[in-house]
């Protein structure tokens, strides 16, 4: 999706409704520094507001995704296009997510096991090599919360039984024995525990 496109659409809207930046973030309950930023191409609405927002400028969903209003003999075409797209985008959103996902799980790695090659084999008092043991873990219980959740949301865990792929509750992913990104859990759809894989793609492996 064009955002410079959509952003330039936004404001012809806006305006065509007579609307100022100010007006338009009272009537959805944001600020008008985020009605600017869409506007400027800098950042998309929020899927929780598109709806609210094309109501106020009277256009749909779709025209709005689009940057353009449509006409009826290219509708359905450009439906299909901005659903692949925003697919697209998910995985490749997905897919940063995951590769932040690996890079915390190596800094608080190093980190910890820095500190505990510290305390074991260099010369202090028994207080500061407890201190720094403690110091080692500290990341663990501050990130490894932040990293499942990363986990959790990108992407789809597909059960080896009925190849179901969805996204499962926050406490299965916690609680769940795993072996790097494949963890062991029940499927919603056959009910079934499986080793499942982590996967980006809903409809297909890549």
């Amino acid at each position: 999706m064009d955002q410079i496109k959509i952003g330039k659409f936004i404001a012809e809207c806006r305006k065509n409704n007579h609307l100022t930046q100010m007006q338009l973030a009272e009537k959805l309950n944001i600020t008008d520094r985020a009605i600017s930023k869409w506007e400027n191409g800098k950042a998309m609405p929020d899927s929780s507001i598109m709806l609210a927002l094309c109501s106020e400028l009277k256009i749909s969903v779709n025209e709005l995704l689009s940057g353009e209003v449509l006409e009826m003999n290219n509708y359905n075409e450009k439906v299909e296009q901005n659903l692949l797209e925003m697919v697209k985008q998910k995985e490749e959103s997905d897919k940063r997510l995951l590769s932040i996902e690996i890079v915390i799980g190596v800094l608080i790695s190093i980190i910890f096991f820095t500190l505990v090659f510290i305390a074991s084999y260099v010369e202090m008092k028994d207080w500061l090599r407890a201190t720094l043991i403690l110091t080692g873990f500290i990341p663990f219980i501050i990130m490894i919360p932040f990293a499942i959740r990363i986990e959790q949301k990108a992407g789809y865990y597909e059960c080896q039984k009925c190849h179901n792929k969805y996204i499962p509750t926050y406490s299965s992913v916690f609680w769940a024995m795993h072996i790097n990104r494949t963890r062991y859990m029940k499927c919603p759809k056959c009910n079934q525990r499986s080793w499942q894989k982590k996967v980006i793609n809903k409809e297909q492996d890549k």
